[in-house]
């Protein structure tokens, strides 16, 4: 059992699940754009989609890596506590405040807020010990989806049932928010952290079954250097040499020297480039789709059923990745040509709820594009983090993030802001699913070359092999006459 062995696990982590369940209990989350461009807010679609909604993704890529250094010097409760007061700050603007100023102002403070999941995410770790990191972190994103499915499905029944006004859905989310601000108070400051407060010993390394097991199914050198060696599963031996306090430049120089060796490997750059085009291009689709559902089946002369769609997408989401483990397929041979097909479904599912202007197989569409996304990048998750240590762990997914939310921030600028070509949602759309559809013919293109590659290694050895016999066999036949004669 989990808390049996220490009780201290248990405050920490029910306090973390609270937290993490009512700051994702969100009634008007899928309901924001109808909401904006309602009566309460009277926005035009231009203003919402191509001057307001851009600033989250601007304001999320420039605080991601402050937000990363400062949750580990400040041992993460406090960040924990800022992101609840980004949240209620929001929200509470997303009530009361009016204009188009004021809503950026309140994208930027939501982008503080998701910045700062890195500090929800990671806190556990540091009051935990890491026979308990898998179950836990089980515990805490289990509980998130929960609260994020249950907010959309309250909010839809709200609206569906009880007929009450989207206003009143803001009222609940800025209450469900105020809830949460309370929980991180209450959490104990951790001693240590990954970066700047390391504790004696803190050098953790994997333990090497997990190692083994993966190295059990590569079928190829690269797969095991160096994912599984155990330099990328100990921290940087100069970093071990130092204080336990370090500095902001010791930090950043062991955290570049991790990067350039992480990258080195090619499955792990594969995984990670895959997360980072994926990643830009779901973000764009998933927070641009309430704008696509309002001009296929506008709210004001329709019911509208995006708390349903948002519900069953993030359930459906949610198991793909539990099923994941269960899945008979060799990542490490067929990992590419996976992500090609997958992919290419997904650039499918975006030109459907762009093309054919129906509102059911637009919420039928979106709901196999998130789910297959969350399918992969579970895989990818997996594939990354199956032998690092929680340092690089943390670093590698950081970077991917980053990478995807500077290529998302690229496309935003050229596509979607008014400052670029601000162009429609349809043809907005029409672009994601190109998108897709290259991201598609690329890994199409990395597993063809990484199969042809096996094969010429295999017709390498074969051809080798005989003359190895030849070569290896006088010194065990020659001797054999001289003993007869």
């Amino acid at each position: 059992m989990l808390f049996g062995a220490n009780m201290s696990v248990l405050r920490p982590t029910l306090l973390l699940c609270v937290y993490g369940f009512f700051s994702n209990l969100r009634p008007s989350e899928p309901f924001l754009t109808a909401y904006l461009m309602g009566p309460d807010k009277n926005l035009t679609e231009t203003q919402v989609v191509n001057e307001i909604y851009p600033i989250w993704t601007y304001s999320y890529l420039a605080l991601l890596f402050p937000i990363f250094l400062a949750t580990d010097y400040l041992c993460y409760k406090p960040v924990l506590v800022l992101q609840a007061t980004g949240l209620v700050v929001t929200y509470v603007m997303l009530l009361k405040a009016q204009g188009m100023l004021a809503m950026q102002l309140l994208e930027f403070f939501f982008g503080l807020a998701t910045a700062s999941d890195v500090a929800y995410f990671s806190y556990i770790y540091s009051v935990v010990e890491p026979a308990h990191y898998q179950r836990v972190t089980g515990y805490c994103r289990s509980v998130t989806l929960f609260g994020s499915a249950a907010g959309s499905l309250i909010g839809q029944l709200l609206l569906s049932v009880a007929k009450v006004r989207l206003l009143h859905l803001v009222i609940i989310t800025l209450t469900s928010a105020a809830v949460a601000f309370v929980a991180p108070w209450f959490l104990p400051m951790p001693k240590r952290s990954l970066f700047f407060h390391k504790s004696p010993g803190a050098a953790e390394e994997r333990p090497r079954s997990s190692g083994a097991a993966l190295t059990e199914k590569a079928e190829d050198v690269e797969s095991k250097v160096p994912l599984n060696a155990t330099d990328v599963s100990t921290i940087s031996q100069s970093s071990e040499a130092e204080s336990h306090n370090s500095g902001l430049v010791d930090v950043l120089r062991m955290l570049f020297d991790d990067f350039l060796q992480c990258y080195r490997c090619r499955p792990l750059l594969a995984w990670s480039v895959w997360w980072a085009l994926a990643t830009c291009g779901y973000f764009q689709v998933v927070n641009y789709a309430q704008a696509l559902w309002e001009n296929i089946r506008p709210s004001h002369e329709h019911e509208i059923y995006n708390g349903y769609v948002e519900t069953l997408s993030t359930l459906l989401g949610a198991l793909a990745a539990l099923l994941v483990g269960y899945l008979p397929v060799s990542w490490t041979l067929w990992g590419e040509l996976v992500l090609c097909v997958l992919s290419l479904l997904m650039a499918i599912c975006v030109f459907v709820m762009d093309a054919l202007g129906d509102i059911w197989l637009c919420y039928s569409s979106y709901v196999l594009f998130r789910a297959t996304y969350m399918l992969l990048i579970t895989v990818a998750t997996y594939q990354i983090a199956a032998s690092l240590s929680m340092q690089r762990y943390a670093l590698v997914f950081g970077v991917n993030t980053f990478m995807a939310l500077l290529l998302q921030s690229l496309l935003t600028v050229v596509v979607v802001d008014s400052v670029g070509l601000g162009l429609d949602i349809f043809t907005q759309f029409l672009i994601y699913g190109g998108y897709f559809a290259v991201i598609s013919v690329v890994f199409l293109l990395a597993g063809l070359c990484k199969l042809a590659s096996r094969r010429r290694s295999k017709q390498d050895v074969l051809a080798n092999s005989p003359t190895e016999t030849e070569s290896d066999s006088p010194p065990s036949v020659m001797p054999e006459p001289a003993d007869d004669g």
